[in-house]
């Protein structure tokens, strides 16, 4: 073989095996950036990050597929400045077909530690009541010591007052007569203002408002069980902002609460 036509080999061989290294480095890029279980499970802060409002005994946190994987162990032992956290609501299911996808591996691995658990639908005015209540009866499954059932109701999807009513009314009675316990009806200080007051009042509510106690007991003057007054809470265990939750009253009347 002649110089030259070797030198040209030798060339094309380097020119190989440079792309080739750069193929296997591009490969790599991913795993770099992938979380594993081991990212999250040592997440760790020295504090819950925002101001808890004072007066309350019984602290919760609830959950969904944003928070990704979860340390339950951690977010179970974490203590700060004498609060800790008592009990944690899943997001199950959603509309007429979706579930959580993060919700079978949350329901089990809080079940096995010291906290009081929850489920809970979001639910569409718009879509029909009666499917979207068989979606989460089918996959949610409470055992006794499980908190009650609970919907999220937070938009109109441009029904009328009296056709949300209707629609949850039909929900939430699918709901109770399976379960055998009141569900909990959780929104927004606004919409249950403009669409629920009144209407719901037999059932245990749960307020959503992000501002101060004082401003909050100022508002809502209606009877209520769980206030959520922060979405930007940390937590051991748990990678990014979650959301904080008080209890009206002690553990012992929460526990009251439970499937019994």
């Amino acid at each position: 073989m002649k110089r030259k036509q070797v030198n040209i080999l030798l060339r094309l061989i380097v020119i190989l095996g440079g792309l080739g290294f750069i193929f296997w480095a591009l490969l790599q890029i991913p795993s770099l950036f992938r979380f594993n279980d081991s990212t999250y499970r040592h997440i760790r802060h020295k504090t819950f990050g925002i101001e808890i409002p004072s007066g309350y005994k019984v602290h919760g946190i609830d959950v969904s597929r944003h928070q990704g994987i979860i340390d339950w162990s951690l977010v179970d032992s974490m203590k700060s400045g004498g609060i800790e956290i008592s009990f944690a609501f899943l997001k199950a299911t959603e509309g007429i077909t979706r579930q959580d996808p993060t919700f079978k591996r949350n329901w089990r691995a809080v079940g096995k530690t010291n906290l009081l658990r929850g489920a809970y639908h979001f639910y569409y005015p718009s879509r029909d009541a009666s499917k979207q209540a068989q979606n989460f009866i089918k996959n949610v499954k409470l055992s006794k010591g499980d908190l009650p059932p609970v919907v999220d109701i937070e938009h109109t999807n441009r029904k009328s007052k009296k056709q949300i009513c209707e629609g949850l009314t039909v929900f939430i009675s699918l709901l109770e007569d399976h379960y055998k316990v009141k569900p909990i009806i959780y929104t927004n200080h606004s919409f249950y203002s403009d669409y629920l007051q009144g209407e719901f009042d037999e059932y245990p509510l749960w307020i959503s408002y992000y501002t101060d106690k004082k401003t909050f007991n100022s508002a809502c003057k209606y009877p209520w069980i769980i206030w959520q007054h922060s979405e930007r809470g940390k937590i051991d265990g748990i990678n990014g902002k979650v959301d904080f939750n008080v209890f009206s009253g002690d553990l012992q009347r929460l526990r009251r609460l439970t499937l019994q």
